[in-house]
């Protein structure tokens, strides 16, 4: 909240936060509420979808529009997520995911609304995903996904659960003075009077510019009818429809141009990598630490950006022979990575538990076992 206040990482930007009440997320709302002093303003909505409104209007102002939500929320929130595409805003999401489907169970923890943030919007919508996966590391990501959300004009959801929601580590105060700083440059008027084309894209990230609204000169229509390239009219034509849809395409893809790579902990190659994502990071770590242990090599890689992948995200796969994916829910990563990478598929080996419960170190560490074929105790 400090860096908000400070204007010295957001450049004086407030953080417009706008949420309905639902489990795991509702703390996130009672949280923030408490630093208005610090240029951070809370809404409660009447409802997901006005709350998702909100952040989204927040963007089209100049602020930093943030909704939190769980899963039956975010099936609320998927008509303003894609007139964020289409008009290219910046959004976060964050996704406290619960058990589900419909309202499920509350208050257990889920990882099954991986392909919902991926496909839930009607249209070519892509959008960027990424997931925390300590409590601590929710810090990291949700400054990242703001960073991600400006820099690339992109809406980006979070995927946390409610085995992070209601965990805790602990974490050390970050230095304000260390914190990544957050560029925002807003166009200003052509000053020999240039029209403004408000889907002029930046070279690199092919972001549109974020005009504030009320800017003499920066005049443009918006909506979420299908736009023009460069001009942003409204357009029918069925090219430049296609061109569109490459561009927004392009944009999340390079994403990856800025993200690091893929980590691996242990042996860089060899018979089994362990791949997470979410907070199975810890529980992982900690089998595999104990087969380290009784000298059984196996290594970890735990992905945090899922759309896009990391750069190096295929690379890393060739390098062993199976790759086992324990996840909480019936096989959601496993099914974009067989897709992503059709030559590999042989090598993935699903592990899934829906129960509203986290996995157990005892039922990771079994399982790899029995892919290795090793016997530890």
């Amino acid at each position: 909240a400090q860096s908000f206040a400070d204007g010295k990482h957001t450049q004086g930007k407030a953080l417009m936060f706008g949420s309905y009440p639902i489990t795991p997320a509702s703390d996130i709302l009672h949280e923030l509420s408490r630093y208005k002093n610090f240029n951070v303003k809370t809404f409660q909505a009447e409802d997901e979808i006005a709350s998702c409104g909100f952040a989204l209007g927040a963007s089209f102002g100049g602020g930093v529009g943030i909704t939190a939500t769980s899963g039956p929320g975010m099936c609320l929130k998927t008509e303003m997520i894609g007139l964020a595409v289409v008009s290219e805003l910046p959004l976060v999401v964050l996704n406290i995911q619960r058990a589900g489907p419909s309202t499920g169970m509350p208050t257990k923890t889920e990882q099954a609304d991986l392909l919902q943030a991926f496909f839930s919007r009607n249209g070519e919508s892509p959008v960027c995903i990424i997931a925390p996966k300590t409590p601590a590391d929710c810090f990291k990501i949700a400054m990242e996904a703001v960073r991600i959300a400006t820099q690339f004009m992109v809406p980006v959801i979070v995927l946390s659960d409610a085995n992070l929601a209601n965990g805790s580590e602990p974490w050390k105060l970050p230095s304000l003075e260390d914190l990544p700083k957050i560029e925002i440059k807003h166009p200003e008027a052509d000053a020999d009077g240039k029209a403004f084309l408000p889907y002029e894209r930046n070279p690199e990230t092919l972001a549109r510019p974020w005009a504030l609204p009320g800017t003499p000169g920066l005049e443009h229509r918006i909506g979420g009818l299908a736009k023009a390239d460069v001009t942003g009219n409204v357009s029918y034509d069925p090219e430049n429809n296609q061109k569109m849809i490459n561009l927004r395409a392009e944009k999340v893809k390079r994403i990856a141009n800025t993200i690091p790579d893929l980590q691996v902990r242990g042996p860089q190659k060899g018979k089994l990598l362990v791949l997470g994502w979410g907070s199975s990071f810890g529980t992982i770590y900690e089998a595999v630490s104990q087969l380290e242990g009784q000298g059984v090599e196996v290594s970890q890689a735990h992905l945090q950006y899922l759309n896009p992948f990391p750069k190096n995200f295929g690379e890393v796969l060739k390098n062993f022979e199976k790759i086992l994916i324990p996840e909480m829910n019936m096989g959601q990563l496993i099914l974009l990575l067989r897709n992503t990478y059709p030559e590999l598929t042989q090598s993935f080996v699903g592990f899934n538990k829906a129960q509203g419960q986290p996995f157990y170190v005892a039922e990771i560490f079994k399982r790899i076992q029995e892919v290795l074929g090793a016997k530890a105790s």
